[in-house]
């Protein structure tokens, strides 16, 4: 059960996995392997799994952050007693302090890790040995004692040899839930882990402590108070987090985005007006909004620069976009009048979260755009709106980047609706617009079987670079991440205007440049515009792959490849010329022989700065 719920939580980190049972007769089996959790099982069919049969588990899938990626900073970490066995996400940020207070003390340390730290002085405080009032013998307590004593962010579980039917875990600022069985309890950092087994489960709080065993659960605060938590059911099932027939998951996940649109687009227009999911802010307060900025990382930070184009020119407000490992860090300028949109996947992203913490402390507004109901960010946000795009296990993001655009439409319109720079039945044609966009996905993804053949075609370049103008600048700068993520090769987005101010010296012979164009009629002078970098980078050479909407003959011409998308409203293009380029970057990818699921030292879920 173990090993199954690692299966499908892989995704978040697969430099090593590990496993420890309570094995009875205060026994502890551990067993841990670097790399992928293939290793782990392969070393368990050598030993034997009759030596890990039990009724209480733990297990892990690393990613590394405090020593090397082998088998001895791999999970579970122990105490020198075998005694308790520990996991854990996140970073202890005073482990240095702590691990030398426990080297003086004579401990004895067996890995690298900030973990370790923690398994000592668990089971230092269970011995009595630190004198934490009332925890020698309780395991919770000594949890609580120790997590009292760290800074950071961390999700840690904690087994003893001496309480075979318990497992205590605790939380801050990574993800943890409770899964709600019969006759059996779970706790994991995503609830795919046990959807097999049920679908009710507990969100824990922050600085929550929860104790299971097999008849249920209970929750306090880091200082032992009943703590509330909230149970919530899963509306989707086993089936959609598995692969469905497909090679690898991004494949599935490229080809189920016209459904993750419809999924993000519904229930978000009702009664003539967009409605958030979560609003704990009045009409008045977004009619104050005087300033917006979006932050976020990676892929959602492209879907934010998208964003911008879209809200200024709706709302007429202006509209920073920062990326929110830098936002709080250079001291921006908020007050209680600024809205501050936080895009997270995860809900949990280290760096967004800080962000908005940073922003509510400077009394902005916050709202949410994230994909996982329940999770940190939009627990201290004012406002969320989630994308409800359904599981995505590729690490590199697909689905949820165009669920992102389209719920940061929403939030354009929220404001324009609030603030009255449209009228209702403009927000309702703009709405309806967004509506259509499912299916010309749809359409696009029928067509993409050039793209593939032109991906293997270029599996032996050594760079690639993307041109774009308007919104078509993030969506070559989302191509580039995807073939760096993915194929692990040079690309570089660029604004096309840019081109003489530098990069054109990037351009030789044979050279991929893929150019994200206009439409004609939406954006004829910057088309036209468009047509001269691609003049001047194909006189030098290069091998012009061109994204351009069907009926534009003027661009064949200029055009060694070129990959016809529908024509849809300039602002809503990113919605189809982004799917080739998934589909591009994963075709190189695979043509490369790498793992498009699981690209080399990167994690689904980056829950550390």
């Amino acid at each position: 059960m173990v090993l199954d719920g690692l299966r499908r939580l892989e995704y978040r980190g697969y430099d090593s996995a590990g496993v420890a049972v309570l094995a009875g007769q205060g026994r502890l089996a551990v067993e841990r392997k670097a790399g992928r959790l293939s290793n782990l099982e392969d070393r368990l069919t050598e030993v034997g799994r009759d030596a890990f049969a039990g009724t209480a588990g733990i297990g892990h899938t690393r990613w590394a952050t405090h020593g090397a990626p082998v088998d001895r900073n791999s999970h579970p970490h122990r105490d020198a007693a075998n005694r308790v066995a520990v996991v854990h996400n996140g970073i202890i940020e005073n482990f240095a302090a702590l691990r030398a207070e426990l080297e003086a003390a004579g401990v004895e340390f067996a890995s690298d890790t900030d973990t370790e730290t923690v398994a000592h002085l668990v089971a230092r405080a269970y011995d009595g040995v630190d004198g934490a009032e009332g925890t020698a013998g309780d395991l919770p307590a000594s949890m609580r004692a120790v997590c009292r004593r760290l800074d950071g962010a961390f999700t840690l579980v904690v087994t003893h040899v001496d309480q075979p039917d318990v497992i205590v875990a605790a939380r801050r600022s990574s993800p943890l839930v409770v899964g709600i069985g019969e006759g059996e309890t779970f706790v994991a950092s995503d609830v795919a882990a046990f959807i097999e087994h049920t679908r009710d489960a507990v969100e824990l709080g922050q600085d929550q402590v929860v104790t299971i065993n097999r008849d249920g659960y209970h929750v306090t605060d880091f200082r032992g108070e009943d703590a509330v938590s909230r149970p919530f059911h899963v509306d989707w099932d086993l089936s959609a987090a598995e692969k469905g027939g497909y090679e690898y998951f991004m494949l599935k996940e490229i080809e189920e985005q016209p459904e993750a649109l419809a999924d993000t687009l519904r229930g978000h227009f009702n009664g003539g007006r967009i409605v958030l999911d979560e609003q704990r802010m009045s009409d008045q307060d977004l009619r104050d909004v005087d300033k917006v900025f979006v932050v976020a990382c990676g892929t959602a930070y492209h879907s934010g620069l998208i964003a911008k184009y879209a809200i200024e020119h709706w709302t007429r407000l202006p509209v920073e976009v920062e990326l929110a490992s830098e936002f709080r860090y250079r001291d921006p300028v908020l007050d209680r009048d600024t809205l501050v949109v936080a895009v997270s996947q995860s809900g949990e992203t280290a760096d967004t979260l800080e962000a908005v913490r940073h922003a509510r402390e400077q009394k902005a507004r916050v709202l949410a755009v994230c994909n996982t109901n329940g999770a940190q960010i939009p627990r201290e946000s004012d406002a969320v709106l989630y994308t409800h795009a359904g599981p995505e296990v590729g690490v590199a993001s697909t689905k949820t980047f165009l669920a992102q655009i389209a719920a940061n439409y929403l939030v354009g319109l929220a404001l324009a609706q609030a603030r009255g720079t449209k009228y209702p039945d403009e927000v309702a044609r703009e709405f309806d617009e967004l509506a259509a966009m499912p299916e010309q996905v749809r359409r696009v993804l029928g067509t993409v079987e050039k793209v593939r053949s032109l991906g293997r075609s270029l599996a032996d370049a050594k760079a690639v670079l993307f041109l774009g103008r308007h919104v078509g600048y993030p969506v070559a700068l989302e191509g580039a991440l995807k073939l760096k993520e993915l194929a692990y090769m040079h690309a570089e987005g660029f604004a096309a205007g840019e081109l003489k101010h530098g990069p054109i010296a990037l351009i030789e012979e044979g050279l991929p440049v893929v150019v994200v164009m206009p439409s004609p009629k939406g954006r004829a002078v910057l088309h036209a515009k468009l047509l001269s970098n691609i003049s001047e980078i194909q006189a030098r050479g290069a091998r012009t792959i061109v994204i351009a909407e069907e009926g534009d003959e003027t661009v064949r011409p200029f055009a060694d490849e070129l990959v016809e998308v529908p024509a849809v409203p300039t602002l809503l293009q990113p919605l189809v010329s982004t799917v080739p380029l998934q589909v591009l970057a994963a075709e190189i990818a695979r043509a490369r022989g790498y793992d498009v699921d699981k690209p080399r030292n990167l994690a689904k879920s980056v829950t550390v700065e």
